[in-house]
């Protein structure tokens, strides 16, 4: 499955933005193209369906209250990372687990981009910082967890977003 999100994310966002009507800029520096379910023999659907069993699970592991999740692929060019930031903003709680999926084929520690997670009580307080490697999979609080994106020394790929409270459609 992994291999297939890498094609279909290459294929959805790294011709550019004018090639793909479906992709939008975030923030300068990085495209995006949320996922859906349109097609259910795509790669997309398949990890939407996995997603929702693990949604699932944390529920009953952990009594979250999740109720939907939504992803997108992104794609940050070299040089680009992204400021500290919460993922749960003011007025919307409804964002509740972050998840990253490092897309990449190869990536070592001269790749940069890394993900930095800040202490809850000293958002200046590095406590972590993740190694985009293949396949690693990241889940944090979004309402706990300041969290910046360091800046990469080629492109970089993932399948990011959020368990939610709320129903989405």
């Amino acid at each position: 499955m992994q291999y297939s999100l890498v094609q279909q994310s290459l294929s959805t966002c790294s011709r550019g933005l004018r090639a793909q009507p479906s992709c939008r800029r975030q923030h300068p520096g990085d495209a995006i193209s949320w996922l859906d379910n349109s097609d259910p023999a795509s790669s997309a659907s398949e990890f939407l369906e996995w997603a929702r069993k693990l949604r699932l699970e944390l529920n009953a592991a952990f009594y979250t209250g999740l109720k939907s999740e939504e992803f997108h692929f992104a794609r940050y060019a070299v040089g680009q990372g992204y400021t500290t930031h919460m993922d749960q903003h003011r007025g919307n709680p409804h964002r509740r687990i972050s998840l990253v999926l490092y897309l990449n084929r190869n990536w070592g520690p001269e790749d940069g981009g890394e993900l930095c997670l800040y202490s809850p009580d000293d958002p200046s307080l590095e406590i972590h910082r993740i190694l985009p490697q293949p396949g690693r999979l990241v889940l944090f609080r979004s309402d706990v967890f300041p969290h910046a994106v360091l800046p990469a020394n080629k492109p970089r790929l993932s399948l990011s977003g959020w368990f939610r409270t709320d129903e989405r459609n």
